[in-house]
This record gives C-alpha cells, sequence and structure tokens, in this order.
C-alpha cells in the first residue's frame, strides 16, 4: 500500500489546528492531526516529510518513523518537523486500522480498561467559555462541570502575575488573589470536584515554593509544568518541597527526552501529547518507559478530534494511565462541525471509539466550508526505498 499523497487542511475558524490527511494507491486514506505553530509544522510537512514519505509502504509505520527521525534529527528533531512527523504518524496507524477493519487500541495489544478517566481543562471557546467562567465564579463553573458529568478541573489562576516580574518574585497578596477561584471551588461543591493547577512554567523554585505552600491546604490533585522542562533539577527539588503532586512535561518531545527526566526521578507524574512527541507509538514507548519507573501518564489532549480519538485509544491501552486531558468547550462546539466524533463524559469518564483505525471521520460540509485552505503533496516524491541515516543534500544523494 503506498503513499500518493500528504494533504493538509486548514479552517479559519479553527486556527490552532492542522489536520493531515494521508492518501494511498488502495483508496484508503488516514486522518492525523497536530496543534499550535501550524504554520511551521506545515512547512515542514509539505517541505522535508512529504518527499521523504511519498511512494513509500503506508504500513511500515515503525520503519517510515526511523527513516523521517533520521532525516530531521541531523538539524535538531524537536519541534516543527517532530509535530508534523505526529500527525502523518497517527494517520499511518489510522490507515493500518482501516486496512483490517480494526481499532487502533487492538493493534497496540487491546485494552487494559473499559473507560477513560478525564479531567476538563478550563479553557473557552464559542459558545463554552469555561476559560471566563473560572474568572468570574468558578465555584459556579465546577457546579456546572459536575452536571455534565465531570469530576476534576484545571485552572492557572496565578499565570496572570508573572509578566510583571518576569516570573522572578509572586507577592502574598498575589498569591491569595490566585487562590480565590480554588476556594470558590472547594466553597461551593468541597471535595466533589478535584483540583488541578497548571502554571505554564512561568516561575523560578522561588516563586513556586511560594505558591504550592499555599495551596497544599486544599488537597490539589496535581500541579503542572511549574517551570520549564530545560530546568530538571529545580523540578525536582521543588517536587521533593511539596505534598502536591508534579506533573511534566507535554514539553519533553520523544522517549530521549523524557529518559533523563524519569531516571532523574523529576516527578511523580509524567505528561505527553501523541500529536507532539512523535506519534502512537511514540507515546506508548514513553508510557513503557514511565513504567519500568513506577510513574503514572497523562496524556496531554486540547487539540481536536482526530487528537481526542487517538488519546482515547492510547489511553484504553495503556496500563499506567492517570489521566486524559480534555476541553469541554472543544468537543461541545466544533468537534460535531469537522467530525463524526462524539464525546460525552459519564462518571468522569470518556468512552473508547471503536474503530476501524481512529473511528473518526472528517464531515464532507467540513470539507466543502469556504475557510478551508488545502495543501497537498503528491507525486513519486524523492526517496527510492530508505536509507538508514543522515541529512540528504541533493536530489542525488536521495536516490
Amino acid at each position: 500500500m503506498k503513499i500518493t499523497a500528504i494533504e493538509s487542511l486548514q479552517w479559519g475558524a479553527f486556527p490552532r489546528l492542522l489536520v493531515v490527511r494521508v492518501h494511498t494507491d488502495e483508496g484508503v486514506i488516514g486522518l492525523g492531526e497536530t496543534v499550535d505553530k501550524v504554520h511551521g509544522a506545515k512547512g515542514a510537512l509539505h517541505g522535508t516529510l512529504a518527499p521523504l514519505l511519498l511512494g513509500q509502504d503506508a504500513l511500515d509505520i515503525e520503519g517510515l518513523w526511523r527513516f523521517v527521525m533520521d532525516n530531521i534529527m541531523y538539524h535538531g528533531y524537536a519541534g516543527a518537523e517532530t509535530r508534523a512527523l505526529s500527525a502523518v504518524e497517527v494517520a499511518l496507524w489510522d490507515i493500518m486500522g482501516k486496512k483490517y477493519g480494526a481499532p487502533l487500541y487492538h493493534l497496540l495489544g487491546g485494552r487494559t480498561r473499559e473507560r477513560i478517566p478525564t479531567y476538563n481543562t478550563c479553557i473557552g471557546f464559542d459558545a463554552v467559555q469555561d476559560y471566563a467562567a473560572w474568572h468570574e465564579d468558578a465555584g459556579a463553573l465546577a457546579k456546572s462541570l459536575l452536571a455534565d458529568g465531570i469530576r476534576a478541573m484545571k485552572i492557572w489562576p496565578f499565570d496572570q502575575f508573572s509578566e510583571g516580574s518576569f516570573g522572578q518574585y509572586i507577592s502574598p497578596a498575589q498569591v491569595e488573589a490566585g487562590l480565590l477561584p480554588v476556594r470558590q471551588i472547594r466553597d461551593a461543591v468541597g471535595k466533589e470536584m478535584e483540583i488541578g493547577i497548571e502554571c505554564h512554567f512561568r516561575w523560578n523554585r522561588a516563586s513556586m515554593e511560594r505558591i504550592v505552600a499555599a495551596l497544599e491546604p486544599f488537597d490539589i490533585l496535581f500541579i503542572e509544568d511549574v517551570l520549564p522542562a530545560v530546568y530538571p533539577d529545580e523540578i525536582k527539588l521543588l517536587s521533593q518541597r511539596t505534598r502536591i503532586p508534579i506533573i511534566g512535561s507535554e514539553l519533553l518531545m520523544t522517549r530521549w527526552q523524557l529518559r533523563e527526566w524519569l531516571e532523574k526521578h523529576v516527578s511523580p507524574i509524567v505528561m505527553t501529547d501523541p500529536v507532539w512527541n512523535g506519534g502512537i507509538a511514540e507515546t506508548r514507548k514513553i508510557a513503557a518507559l514511565a513504567e519500568t519507573f513506577g510513574v503514572p501518564l497523562v496524556l496531554h489532549n486540547v487539540a481536536g478530534p482526530i487528537c481526542h480519538a487517538a488519546c482515547m485509544h492510547l489511553g484504553a491501552h495503556i496500563p499506567n494511565l492517570f489521566f486524559v486531558e480534555s476541553v469541554r468547550a472543544f468537543y461541545q462546539t466544533y468537534f460535531p462541525i469537522l467530525s463524526t466524533m462524539e464525546v460525552a463524559v459519564r462518571d468522569s469518564h470518556l468512552a473508547i471509539p471503536e474503530g476501524p483505525g481512529l473511528g473518526v471521520t472528517l464531515r464532507e460540509e467540513a470539507l466543502q466550508r469556504p475557510d478551508l485552505t488545502r495543501t497537498i503533496s503528491d507525486g513519486e516524491g524523492l526517496a527510492k526505498g530508505r536509507r538508514a541515516m543522515g541529512d540528504h543534500w541533493a536530489v542525488e544523494e536521495i536516490r
């Protein structure tokens, strides 16, 4: 089954998303996706990856991943190229599932659970303004989430104070102001709602120690990305000084970047994103690596319906899963516009799609929208077979 074309889709109404369709000579089309900084990923997809992948066997997922990684690693891989590779790799798994009529979780080896634990990241989009809601009255938002079957939520109340000092200092008054939505949640619903705190790596350790000390009495579920992931030793020191479990980090790409983190015991929970980190297989390898250290895994999931489906299949399979992130403001608004993906939360858990492949289809109406931009790479490609290592400087070298 040969790859005949690689297509990217962008919608003006959903600018964070880059959807990828991989076409084959058997008519099977696989769906993939990546999110954020999509112009760079799109350039990498069509400028670097497509010439390597066109004409190759779509079912050789591991071999193609290694071939592309060998090439992009030559100039530093953990950016746009890896996001583009993640989207393609997800699409290749979708192709394999459709080829054999099996859901992705079966291809991975089957399920370890029948439903997926989730927390809601309180972003706002269109009619579902959860971000504005937790700034206005986080207690009322907690009640709304509970009514939708969600018993865990994530907010980021301290970010607003970081810009003034570039994250170098937070005052007691600012800490107290940041605690306001946490207090509102506890006052409104008690401990019916789990609370996660996102920090978006905006602070130094001195400031974070003040923040976590103030949060400890509220029985916080976790605190995420406390410092930039390039400071693992500082994060480890903070983790040793608080009872709140620290999660890190979606910013670590591939198993190689997670390896040092785990070897150093930086945090008791790790997080990764299958549409950033290299894809489905890379997520499974990261999960297995974390499992050898007894560390649970969170799947970062703030993209579109294709990423959501991938996270559901992975969440079904991975034994050391902690939570899969989800965003009510996305799956209640634009998921149904773009796709057949239906998301419902019951008892703070999500259902697993049945496939084949990812089990998600783009709506024909989405493919006809006037705000859609398509870019297609097709033809024979430049790589005749596969080479093992290195960057290819000229067409003659890649043949």
